[in-house]
């Protein structure tokens, strides 16, 4: 009985009254321009709304993606980092085995010492060629001017003994002659006179000494000739021999000046020493560098992805070991249609929405891609073969993100963009 007593407890209320036909249809027609003046006020305010900003769902969060390739053969040695790992830019990330890169090293060392000492013995010749050269060729110098003066004091001496000594003793000679001549006459007409007692036998005997006196005398110069004749041939063949001596003193110089210029090759040769130094040094800093690519460190802040690299594997340059992502450099690459860009420009402001997380973040307009899509593709569309359709195209924008508001944006997330073009 709740049900009855509540409902006696109730004041009674009076019936309303019946509407009438031209009074609901009056109602009708209020109610649906209330409705119209409600939806032309959405109608406004959803245009004015959208009336400096254009939208798109299609775009994505990009970035740098830095393959890491070893740039040497060989064995990994050691694996340093795991899969979605971050690391930090220098961080080393695989070790391959250095020792056979070593080896080539501790070559070029050896070769640039050998390189080296070659260098400085060729140093060391240069000065001692330079004064033994000249050292030689002052000596032959000296040489040739004592053989020159030596000729011309044998040309003097042949000069006198064939010339003034000769004459003399060939004058000498003759006169000598007369005398020994005259000397016999002289005995020959006292011959006949000694013999008729005509002058004594003591002034015969004084012919007699007087013409061997004049023999010997005579034989005396003759002696004296034959000397001086040969004194002059000695003096000739002195003069020769000096004449040949100078002949040697002038080889001797000549030769000391071709000597002269093995200076300039001793010189030529420690350029070429240095120029086998420089490439020795420059063999050894590129087997030092090929053992630093032994270690493969991370380009930048970033974490690990893709990582297909184990010890023990045998690498080669170039093969891929595994991506690195930097989260912390990312941007927005958003495709619009043509017809939505003709008010947008850089620097206008950006509302990004995050599909992952919900939340909205900020950022600005950096940069209009140059082409389409579709004409950067692999296969772009050939309207000149007659199938043309006419399609809106979609033009990457980038966008850049300025505050991420502690959210992690990964390359390849989907997002939607808003940019407000006023």
């Amino acid at each position: 009985m709740p049900n009855l007593v509540e409902d006696l407890s109730k004041p009674k209320t009076a019936p309303a009254p019946a509407l009438t036909p031209r009074k609901s249809l009056s109602m009708k027609y209020v109610a649906f321009a209330v409705v119209l003046l409600i939806a032309a006020g959405a109608a406004v305010a959803v245009y004015l709304h959208f009336q400096d900003r254009v939208s798109s769902d299609d775009a994505n969060v990009d970035g740098h993606i830095s393959a890491i390739a070893p740039k040497v053969a060989g064995n990994v040695a050691e694996v340093l980092v795991e899969d979605n790992q971050p690391v930090k830019a220098g961080q080393v990330l695989v070790r391959i085995d250095p020792r056979d890169l070593q080896a080539k090293v501790d070559m070029a060392k050896a070769a640039v010492m050998q390189a080296e000492s070659q260098l400085r013995s060729a140093q060391v010749v240069v000065p001692w060629t330079n004064e033994t050269t000249q050292s030689g060729a002052v000596a032959a110098t000296a040489g040739l001017a004592d053989t020159q003066a030596e000729v011309d004091r044998a040309r003097i001496g042949y000069e006198q003994a064939s010339g003034s000594d000769l004459l003399y003793a060939q004058a000498n000679v003759r006169a000598k002659q007369a005398s020994s001549e005259r000397a016999q006459a002289d005995l020959a007409r006292m011959k006949p006179l000694v013999d008729k007692a005509e002058i004594s036998g003591q002034q015969y005997d004084a012919y007699v000494a007087a013409a061997r006196v004049a023999e010997s005398e005579l034989q005396a110069a003759q002696e004296k000739l034959g000397s001086a004749e040969k004194e002059a041939a000695i003096r000739k063949a002195s003069l020769d021999v000096a004449l040949s001596r100078v002949n040697q003193a002038k080889a001797q110089v000549e030769t000391s000046v071709a000597n002269r210029k093995q200076v300039a090759i001793r010189t030529a040769d420690v350029g070429g020493f240095s120029a086998a130094v420089a490439a020795a040094r420059a063999r050894l800093e590129a087997a030092e560098l090929e053992l630093s690519y032994t270690s493969i460190a991370a380009p930048v802040d970033g974490v690990v992805t893709r990582k297909s690299v184990e010890a023990g594997q045998i690498v080669s340059p170039g093969q891929g070991l595994m991506t690195i992502i930097p989260l912390n450099d990312v941007w927005v690459t958003a495709n619009f249609k043509e017809t939505q860009l003709a008010n947008v420009h850089p620097g206008q402001r950006v509302e990004i929405r995050v599909d992952m997380y919900g939340k909205i973040v900020t950022g600005h307009v950096d940069s209009i891609a140059g082409a389409t899509g579709s004409r950067l593709s692999l296969l772009p569309p050939e309207n000149a073969t007659g199938n043309f359709v006419k399609v809106v195209q979609r033009l990457p924008v980038k966008i850049l993100v300025d505050r991420q508001d502690g959210l992690v944006l990964r390359p390849g997330m989907n997002v939607d963009v808003t940019i407000f073009t006023r």
